[in-house]
């Protein structure tokens, strides 16, 4: 038994890479432990934690409230399906519809699967209330755009490492340019009749922490509402108080006709993914069209709803806000040939790499880790910072010291 102990990195790398499909590419910490803000590795390194699971853990690591909630509700009742109904799945789903405003809530498990949830409900709600003629809805989507891995998903995509070599693709998607309203009102002119809904992230997490101008999003809403599409967000990395407001879209005061959630909804603890739309919409699936085995079981009912109610009692909304100017601020300040452009709003964030014949946002990543502070390149030259939104102004503080250092002494 001992001889099957993995006890180093180089071994924990090794049978990663032997064992474990190919689909990643982790910076090379072996993380061991997590609390609030901080994870160690396997020799008891401590680091700050600026990625949050890309933005799962808004909350923390193992937030005791939610931890809690876990281990009661694990001893009394895990999974019933929805074969039957459970003590636990409407009371979550008046919560939270009553949380962010909406009407009904369909719970699923994955972000992807949300996504998938949305595109079916906004077809379906586009045959059965616009009257699009059969099998000719269309979405609108924005180049650029990360809504997951699904096949049904990545047929919205522009990302030619999504898509290469796993066609053919699901038809029904129309790809315009984001934070470009004219571009979504020259094709509602042309394909009104046609378009179901208009798909977009308030702002693009992936493709770099792309915020849109100011105005974009309300007038978005209003071209929708002008050719009577739905305005669908997926706010799964930007929602949850990541950005200074519970939601990205509380900016411009839109109100999404469908609203996607995942990620930090259950604070990182079980994959957990929400779809929320009021009953004219939601009410367009009926019993034996859609569903999931896992999506609603009591488990994640209890663990969601007391991450939910942390980012209320903490104030973490408030927090990411405050923080995350502080932080841009002070990466503005930062005197490197290396750094192009610092964006961002709460506490997602990017710093843009100025273009290098011999570094990349990897290379810094790398050099961040060593010093103590893990983050993710996106793309080459795009670096993400999204801490737990626990974060305090000290350690906020002592994380921008990490990252000057290392910016002064790449200069």
């Amino acid at each position: 038994m001992a001889k099957n102990l993995v006890r180093n990195y180089k071994e924990i790398i090794d049978i990663e890479d032997r064992f474990g499909a190919h689909n990643y590419h982790p910076i090379p910490v072996v993380i061991a432990r997590g609390k609030g803000i901080f994870v160690w590795d396997i020799e008891g390194k401590k680091y700050y934690d600026f990625l949050s699971a890309y933005s799962a853990l808004n909350q923390g690591h193992c937030h005791p409230k939610i931890i809690n909630a876990l281990k009661k509700q694990a001893e009394i009742l895990i999974l019933t399906s929805r074969a039957f109904f459970n003590d636990k799945l409407g009371e979550y789903e008046k919560f939270v519809s009553e949380f962010f405003g909406y009407d009904m809530l369909l719970p699923m498990n994955t972000g992807a699967e949300g996504v998938e949830t949305a595109i079916k409900l906004s077809r379906k709600w586009g045959y059965e209330k616009k009257g699009i003629k059969s099998n000719r809805a269309k979405i609108v989507v924005c180049e650029n755009n990360f809504h997951g891995r699904t096949i049904g998903v990545i047929s919205a995509s522009t990302d030619s490492d999504c898509t290469e070599n796993f066609g053919p693709f699901l038809p029904g998607f129309i790809k315009i340019p984001y934070n470009n309203p004219e571009a979504l009102e020259e094709i509602l002119k042309k394909n009104g009749d046609e378009v179901c809904a208009f798909l977009v992230e308030p702002i693009q997490g992936e493709a770099g922490v792309i915020v849109p101008d100011e105005g974009y999003l309300k007038k978005t809403f209003e071209i929708c509402k002008k050719y009577n599409a739905l305005f669908v967000a997926d706010e799964i990395q930007t929602g949850i108080g990541r950005t200074g407001r519970l939601l990205a879209c509380d900016y411009e005061k839109v109100k999404p006709d469908i609203l996607i959630l995942g990620k930090a909804i259950s604070g990182g603890v079980l994959p957990v993914s929400a779809v929320l739309a009021n009953r004219d919409i939601m009410l367009v699936i009926k019993p034996g069209q859609h569903g999931s085995t896992f999506g609603g079981f009591p488990l994640a009912c209890v663990v969601a709803k007391a991450a939910l109610q942390v980012i209320q009692d903490e104030n973490l909304t408030e927090n990411a806000e405050k923080l995350g100017k502080i932080f841009r601020a002070e990466m503005k300040k930062i005197d490197s040939s290396l750094i192009e452009l610092v964006r961002g709003k709460g506490l997602l964030n990017a710093i843009v790499i100025s273009p290098s014949d011999n570094l990349e946002a990897w290379d810094i990543c790398i050099k961040l880790a060593e010093n103590g502070l893990l983050c993710k390149p996106t793309h080459k030259n795009i670096i993400r910072f999204a801490p737990p939104l626990t974060i305090t102004e000290s350690q906020l503080s002592d994380a921008i010291k990490i990252i000057k250092k290392v910016f002064a002494e790449l200069n």
